[in-house]
């Protein structure tokens, strides 16, 4: 029997410990465990974070080995190889390949029901080898996709209009690297689309305006490598929603990463659209209408994607 108030951490680095630090102080879990290669990291991360659960709610945080996966829900991927100087992507894939069937095939053989929750990078070739790796039901491994490029996206744009970033309704859709796009063309503010809005409130709109929010969405964790070396807060906050909305089964609607099958054309690759997130998983992949641009360059994005996976299986 799953049990979703269980959840496991795999790879206690930034993003990982980030995302445990964020998930333990969430309320959502009675017990989380980590794991990492370095037993002692998971160890410091653990006690970490476990000498603050007090100043939160309950939740019982250790470092562990795979037998304690045993019924666990949830497990979270944010293990995997560093490129190395020289090495080129296809190369990097090969190694972090190797590493997911150790890890996947010690999680499957304790929790073979739980859902998947991939966040290490390239997420949308790392969750289609995960899937194939874990034999797990597609709509049980998911990658974290463009949730968190969405939420730059809205936070940007509610930043230019001066409003409430909850109360902008937008997606980034596609591979979560540099041939994402944006969906103008259903952007909107609470149901008034981005012209109206604009206008009611006489603020500029122009396609350069949404050319440089797009690019900084883009670009941003470029931007904040380049100050501190790393990005890890907002991947962290972005794992804990993804959670929330498996754990109490809100059935939101997020742009995750899946295995796709027929959404605009697209086969069997993963890259990210919006879809009904729930206790089962991926419950429903959408595919809201795109302008014609738009088709076009998610249709490149998949192409890219395609092409690194064909090019992986030589």
């Amino acid at each position: 029997m799953m049990n979703l108030q269980k959840c496991a951490v795999i790879g206690t680095g930034f993003v990982g410990a980030t995302a445990a630090y964020t998930l333990a102080t969430s309320g959502l879990f009675s017990e989380l465990i980590l794991l990492d290669v370095n037993r002692a990291k998971a160890d410091g991360e653990a006690a970490d974070i476990s000498h603050g659960v007090s100043f939160a709610q309950p939740c019982a945080v250790h470092a562990g080995d795979y037998q304690d996966l045993k019924d666990c829900g949830l497990v979270i991927l944010a293990a995997g190889a560093n490129q190395k100087p020289g090495e080129t992507r296809i190369d990097l894939l090969h190694r972090n390949e190797a590493i997911l069937q150790g890890i996947l095939g010690a999680v499957m053989s304790v929790t073979p029901d739980c859902i998947l929750l991939v966040v290490s990078n390239p997420v949308d070739l790392l969750t289609y080898l995960c899937q194939k790796l874990s034999g797990l039901p597609a709509h049980r491994v998911i990658g974290t996709g463009t949730v968190l490029d969405t939420a730059r996206l809205k936070y940007l744009v509610g930043q230019y209009l001066q409003v409430d970033s909850r109360n902008v309704h937008a997606f980034i859709i596609g591979e979560h690297g540099d041939s994402e796009l944006a969906v103008w063309s259903s952007a909107n503010v609470s149901g008034m689309d981005l012209p109206d809005y604009c206008r009611v409130t006489g603020k500029e709109f122009s396609q350069s305006i949404l050319d440089d929010i797009y690019q900084n969405v883009r670009d941003a964790a470029y931007h904040i490598i380049e100050g501190k070396g790393a990005t890890y807060y907002g991947i962290g906050m972005a794992v804990l929603r993804i959670a929330r909305a498996i754990v109490r089964g809100e059935r939101s609607v997020l742009p995750v990463s899946s295995v796709i099958q027929g959404r605009y054309g697209v086969e069997e690759i993963c890259l990210g659209l919006p879809s009904v997130v729930g206790q089962n998983g991926i419950e429903a992949v959408l595919d809201p209408p795109l302008s014609y641009e738009e088709r076009k360059r998610l249709e490149s994005s998949a192409a890219k994607l395609r092409a690194l996976l064909d090019e992986m299986k030589r």
